[in-house]
C-alpha cells in the first residue's frame, strides 16, 4: 500500500493526516498552499477537480472527501480498532454518528467560515448566526454522550469520530460557540489531545495554541 496526502495545516485534511499517523503506516505528504490558491492550479485540479483538500493518493489513484477517506483507511486497516466491527450495534451507531458529523456539523462549519465568500456578503451575518445555532446543537448532542463519564464519543474506544470531532472543535475556536467554552467538551478535548499522535500531528503541521 502506498499513500500520499495532499494537505493544508489545520484544514479538512487534518483528521486524515492524524489517522495516517495513528495507523502507523508509511505515507508521504505534499503541502498545498491554500492561502495562495494552490488548490486551484491545474496540477492539483487534475488530482481533485473540486479544488479542495484533502486528496489522498492510494496506490497511484487520487481520492477526496475527508470522511470518505477515513472510512476507506479504516476498512483497509481492519486491525486498527478505529471503528467498530461490521454487523454490530456499535458499527451501526458509528455509521450514524459519522454521517451526522459529515452531513450536519461539517456543512455548518463551512457556512460559518465561508459565509461571505460562498454567498452574498450582505447576508453573511445571518448565515453565520444560523450556522452557530447548528454547531451549538451538535455540541449539545456530544455533551449528552460524554456526561456519563465515557472518555470518547463512542464509549471507551478512541476512533475516527473522535479525530473528526476534535478537528471541527478546533475550527470553532474563534466562534462564540467555541467547544472549549463548555466544561464537558473541554475535558474531552484535553483528554484526546494528550494522545502522542495528536502532538505529532501538530508538530508536523506546525500548529499551536489550541486547546491552550
Amino acid at each position: 500500500m502506498s499513500y500520499t496526502l495532499f494537505y493544508a495545516p489545520g484544514a479538512a485534511s487534518m483528521a486524515v493526516h492524524w489517522m495516517l499517523i495513528e495507523l502507523d503506516v508509511p505515507f508521504k505528504t505534499v503541502l498545498v498552499d491554500i492561502d495562495n490558491n494552490q488548490q486551484r492550479n491545474q496540477d492539483y485540479l487534475r488530482l481533485n477537480p473540486s479544488g479542495r483538500v484533502p486528496t489522498l493518493v492510494v496506490d497511484d489513484v487520487p481520492y477526496g472527501e475527508s470522511v470518505a477517506l477515513m472510512m476507506m483507511l479504516a476498512e483497509r486497516h481492519p486491525g486498527s480498532n478505529l471503528l467498530p466491527e461490521p454487523n454490530t450495534a456499535q458499527r451501526a451507531e458509528w455509521l450514524q454518528l459519522t454521517l451526522y458529523i459529515a452531513n450536519t456539523l461539517m456543512p455548518a462549519m463551512r457556512d460559518w467560515l465561508y459565509a461571505a465568500k460562498d454567498g452574498d456578503p450582505g447576508g453573511a451575518a445571518a448565515v453565520k448566526a444560523l450556522a452557530e445555532k447548528r454547531i451549538s446543537a451538535t455540541w449539545d448532542d456530544f455533551e449528552k454522550r460524554l456526561r456519563g463519564g465515557q472518555p470518547y464519543l463512542m464509549g471507551t474506544t478512541f476512533g475516527t469520530v473522535d479525530m473528526l470531532a476534535i478537528m471541527l472543535m478546533r475550527w470553532s475556536r474563534h466562534m462564540t460557540c467555541a467547544a472549549t467554552a463548555r466544561p464537558v467538551l473541554r475535558k474531552y478535548i484535553d483528554h484526546v489531545c494528550e494522545r502522542p499522535s495528536y502532538r505529532d500531528l501538530n508538530e508536523r503541521e506546525g500548529l499551536s495554541g489550541w486547546p491552550d
